[in-house]
Formats: structure tokens, C-alpha cells, sequence
């Protein structure tokens, strides 16, 4: 017994500290299973970048298959179709990311994100000619920039989308897009981010919860001090 108070637990506090504690932990392992379940991914990763690389072939791929993969393409880039990504920049300099659809087949290709170029060495970006083969990351989509009001038309745009620009060129495109990592001579900078899986994050959420399930058996044991009277 404290002084001047006596621990006389009530029904209700017992049962929302109980509730409460019960509910964070809970909740806390289930963040720290989604972080392992996203480690898991990322060690996945790191591995398929060192496994060889999967062909992707000239006939339509299931994208499930593909993604965060070490993959390679055969074909002759579609020049015309080169996409200059905006408000790319690194380093505190502007830039472009480079984009030109890779023509696996005559009626087929994929999007290549081919590397990174100042704004001011957009001239003298080299596209290889004739047939090559890239190697690099699959991808669900190229990532996108906060639109500033930029057009999405034309050579220079801000954010780029499969199907839309599939429509526009007249050209089928495979449902993942190639963040290039092999070096063909371009010019072009590939020092890509490695991707962010989250696992700091929901390392994070983890303890936030853990804190708050031991913050509430504080609080039972708290409110179940009474004065003595």
C-alpha cells in the first residue's frame, strides 16, 4: 500500500487496461510479422539480382511472375518513342530519367528505364542501334513525380503509365517496365535506389504499439489506487 492510498482494483479498470494491453500487443506482433514477412522480401531481392537474369520473351508475360526479378530483353529500341521523365534530380542537379520502349517483336516491346541525365546533357543522350540486349530490375511501373502541371505529351513529361502511352505509340507493351542496370554506352547514370520495402517502418509501428500495451498496464495499476478515506 502506498501512503494514504490502498490498491483496490476496480472491475472496469482491470478490463480496459487487459483490453487495451492485450490490443497493442497484438497489434505490435502483427507489425512485426509484416516487417519480417517484408525482410523476407527484401532478401529475395537482393538474391534474385544475383540469380540469372529471366528472358523475357516476345509473346505477353504474366507481370506476377516478374517483379523485383533480375530480367533480360533482346530487341532494337523504338527511338521515335523516347520519354524524358521531368523533376528528376539528383544530387541537387535537375534531370531526366530516360525512357524508350524496347521492341521485342514488330507489334511487342517494353518499357526501359534507361538512366539518369542532366538537364542540360539532354542532347547527348546516345540510344543504341540496331539489336541489343539490357539486363536489369522488373517493375510494376515507373515511378511517379508530383505533378507541377506539366504536360503528359510530347518527348518531355512528367510521369509515364504502360497502357496510355501503349495506346498512344500504337504499340503493345509488356505489363512490367525494365529499370535497366546493364551499361550499353549511353552515358546514361543507373545508380537506382535500392527499393524501400518498409521493414523500418513497420519495425517502428511495432514499438509504438508495444509501448502503448505496456502504457496501459501502467495505467491499470494506476487507477487502482484509491485513497484512503
Amino acid at each position: 500500500m502506498v501512503r494514504g492510498y490502498s490498491f483496490r482494483p476496480r472491475v472496469w479498470t482491470v478490463a480496459a487496461a487487459a483490453a487495451a494491453c492485450a490490443a497493442g500487443i497484438s497489434l505490435g506482433n502483427w507489425q512485426t510479422r509484416r516487417g519480417e514477412e517484408k525482410l523476407a522480401l527484401a532478401r529475395q531481392f537482393d538474391a534474385s539480382l544475383k540469380a540469372p537474369a529471366i528472358t523475357i520473351p516476345a509473346t505477353p508475360v504474366d507481370p506476377g511472375e516478374l517483379i523485383h526479378k533480375h530480367v533480360a530483353a533482346t530487341g532494337t529500341f523504338a527511338r521515335e518513342h523516347t520519354v524524358y521523365l521531368d523533376n528528376r534530380n539528383r544530387g541537387g542537379k535537375p534531370g531526366y530519367e530516360v525512357v524508350t520502349p524496347l521492341l521485342l517483336s514488330p507489334s511487342l516491346g517494353v518499357l526501359v528505364q534507361r538512366g539518369w541525365i542532366e538537364r542540360s546533357q539532354r542532347e547527348a543522350v546516345r540510344t543504341p542501334k540496331g539489336v541489343v540486349r539490357i539486363e536489369g530490375l522488373a517493375l510494376e511501373r515507373l515511378p511517379h513525380a508530383l505533378n507541377v502541371g506539366s504536360s503528359e505529351s510530347g518527348s518531355i513529361r512528367q510521369n509515364l503509365d504502360i497502357a496510355p502511352f501503349s495506346r498512344e505509340i500504337g504499340i503493345s507493351l509488356q505489363p512490367v517496365v525494365i529499370q535497366q542496370r546493364s551499361d550499353d554506352g549511353d552515358g546514361l547514370a543507373r545508380d537506382w535506389p535500392r527499393p524501400d520495402f518498409g521493414i523500418d517502418m513497420h519495425r517502428a509501428y511495432a514499438v509504438q504499439w508495444y509501448a502503448l500495451a505496456a502504457l496501459a498496464v501502467v495505467l491499470g495499476i494506476v487507477f487502482s489506487f484509491r485513497r484512503v478515506t
